[in-house]
């Protein structure tokens, strides 16, 4: 990290840039990242994300871990999507063991997935100055439904090979319609909250997008119309109508007015799942030793921040061989190279913002 910046710094003394450190503790983030910026009177010039503060090793910890045990890790690298974390390992994992989970495991899944996208993406539009912690009382509603269905408020752990934990209390579905209703009538005051973000700066081409691998809210921003929920469904996807918001400006404006047109299009899909939910169990019945059977598979999800992937390698044991996560913040930070250059500094935290990633979900 220390050489990224000598060579920053060596670039800048040859043109008579200023070198500006950004971080590695800013507003813009989840955690921990630096950008190493050469700066010409207040712009940007050049832009170089610094990541590894938060290294877990993940991927080698999942290594020694029983296929159970795995949700448990698995959920904690972006801490406001640990839903969506831990259901496309469980989903790798079933695949590999050639499971059919219950129709009403599979709804329920949907359902709290798009409960989970919502709270999401309701953090980073009220959060700080760009939304004056707006929508935090409707979030801790929503927030609260999802407590009440799986125990926990940030790691929910309610997934399980072959399920979820357990099904979800009497009552619960119409608490859920009451937090959606609430979270509805947001909806005008953040397309209002956001007019005054900055327009026509910090622009992401779509081949930028393309080569990157960026994906989610800020490649659709881009106009690169992808989702794997309607492109490659999974889960109840396939079933339902899946809206797809994007626009086509590319800037910082655009990735937050398709945060804000996907919270009401998952309020849609999460009603439709609400009236289709289906009777019966929630889990299969599993032996006390589950081991995968010998060979590799991939199976990847639409995240709340974008494309997540795992890739499973296994020898037959009761823990993987090798499992390689490909998370959506490592791929859509790695753009900020081509995005920054341009921007004022005073629009500078605001860019960064609009690229919506934690840096746990960078530093796996």
């Amino acid at each position: 990290m220390t050489d990224q910046l000598v060579a920053v710094g060596a670039a800048a003394h040859a043109t008579g840039a200023t070198v500006l450190a950004l971080g590695p503790h800013h507003p813009s983030a989840h955690g921990v990242l630096q950008v190493a910026l050469t700066v010409e009177e207040d712009v940007v010039v050049t832009a170089d994300p610094v990541v590894g503060f938060m290294h877990r090793g993940a991927e080698k910890l999942f290594e020694v871990r029983d296929y159970r045990q795995l949700v448990m890790l698995a959920n904690r690298h972006d801490w406001l999507s640990a839903f969506s974390n831990e259901l496309g390992i469980c989903l790798a994992v079933e695949r590999m063991l050639g499971m059919q989970v219950p129709d009403r495991a599979v709804w329920l899944r949907t359902l709290l997935a798009e409960l989970n996208r919502v709270l999401n993406h309701l953090a980073f539009l009220g959060a700080g100055d760009l939304g004056h912690q707006l929508g935090f009382r409707e979030r801790e509603a929503l927030q609260h439904v999802m407590e009440e269905a799986t125990g926990g408020r940030v790691h929910y752990q309610f997934n399980r090979i072959g399920g979820l934990a357990s099904d979800v209390p009497a009552g619960w579905t119409e608490h859920v319609r009451t937090a959606l209703d609430g979270v509805r009538g947001l909806l005008p005051l953040l397309a209002t909250s956001i007019d005054g973000i900055v327009r026509g700066t910090g622009i992401l081409a779509p081949e930028v997008v393309r080569s990157h691998g960026v994906s989610g809210p800020v490649a659709r921003g881009s106009g690169v119309d992808l989702d794997l929920r309607r492109d490659e469904p999974y889960l109840a996807y396939g079933s339902l109508d899946v809206p797809v918001p994007v626009r086509n400006e590319g800037d910082a404006h655009a990735r937050f007015a398709c945060v804000v047109a996907q919270v009401e299009a998952s309020l849609d899909l999460a009603h439709a799942c609400l009236d289709r939910l289906p009777t019966g169990p929630v889990a299969l019945r599993l032996p006390k030793t589950v081991k995968a059977p010998e060979g590799a598979t991939y199976a990847w999800t639409e995240n709340p921040l974008g494309i997540q992937g795992y890739y499973l390698v296994s020898r037959g044991d009761r823990t993987p061989w090798r499992l390689a996560m490909r998370t959506a913040s490592f791929n859509n930070v790695s753009a900020l190279g081509a995005a920054l250059p341009g921007t004022r500094l005073e629009d500078l935290v605001t860019v960064l913002a609009s690229f919506f990633f934690v840096t746990g979900d960078i530093d796996k």
